[in-house]
């Protein structure tokens, strides 16, 4: 709701809900209770803006949680471990068997949120007008770069000077993450470096999750990938995954992406028993 406010949340919630409800079959007012995870709901006056929000299509009762507690319920049940969730924003979150909790990450996109499809499309640029700075002819670079090609086509820029202004007006920079990946794809030597620097991003949040939580003495300690960056960006997750592997011998990474979704379902589930 940070990113959007209440206006764009609540039109949002509203649709995913709506739309949910009718793949389901089902009238929004026969549900009979909801979990919703939501990034930023820490303060109990934004959970209770989300719980009026959703309570307007929604007739059962209503628990607002974080959006990495779902997650963590997703991947490790009740259980202990970490998950790093790489989305629009970051965030590692975990738990001991003590219960006792610990996150690294996660404080915003203008300050933090390390890794993410934010910091990824941000950092493209700045490599971007960095190597236009470096350059002896950045016409030539304009119409090399395949990153500047797909960056170009999403924000309507025809120069680097167009890219610097559109990139200080406080832009979508999240909405870039298919065109780093559609230029890695194609080549491009930018682009590579940056998502490579995110996967290193992420591992230093899983870091500091694990040590704060566990020791070397403890034999196993799960860890899960959430989120829309390592599931769509394979070279992410192939740097994550492997420098976790290589940091943290006593780690055991969940190879697949989990979905938070299957979190919020559980909790529902169990409020309801």
């Amino acid at each position: 709701m940070t990113r959007v406010g209440e206006i764009g949340a609540r039109k949002a919630l509203h649709e995913a809900i709506l739309q949910a409800c009718a793949a389901a079959k089902i009238d929004s007012q026969e549900v009979n209770r909801a979990c919703v995870g939501v990034a930023g709901v820490g303060r109990e006056e934004v959970a209770q803006v989300i719980r009026e929000i959703v309570a307007e299509v929604i007739g059962g009762e209503i628990e607002v949680v974080g959006d990495m507690q779902i997650a963590l319920q997703a991947a490790l049940g009740a259980g202990p471990g970490v998950i790093v969730i790489a989305g629009t924003g970051s965030i590692a979150y975990g738990r001991d068997m003590q219960g006792r909790t610990a996150r690294a990450g996660g404080w915003g996109f203008a300050i933090s949120d390390e890794g993410s499809a934010h910091w990824i499309g941000r950092a493209a640029i700045t490599n971007l007008l960095r190597a236009a700075d470096e350059a002896a002819d950045d016409r030539a670079l304009s119409q090399s770069s395949s990153l500047f090609r797909s960056v170009k086509s999403l924000w309507t820029v025809e120069s680097f000077e167009q890219l610097a202004q559109t990139a200080n007006s406080t832009p979508n920079f999240a909405g870039l993450l298919p065109a780093v990946l559609a230029a890695s794809d194609a080549g491009d030597e930018l682009a590579p470096q940056v998502l490579r620097q995110a996967g290193w991003e992420l591992v230093q949040l899983a870091g500091v999750v694990v040590s704060r939580l566990f020791s070397e003495h403890d034999e196993v300690v799960p860890m899960a990938m959430v989120g829309g960056v390592f599931r769509h960006a394979m070279l992410v997750r192939e740097v994550f995954y492997n420098e976790v592997r290589r940091v943290h011998p006593h780690v055991v990474l969940n190879s697949e992406v989990v979905d938070p979704v299957h979190g919020a379902l559980q909790l529902a589930r169990r409020g309801a028993a």
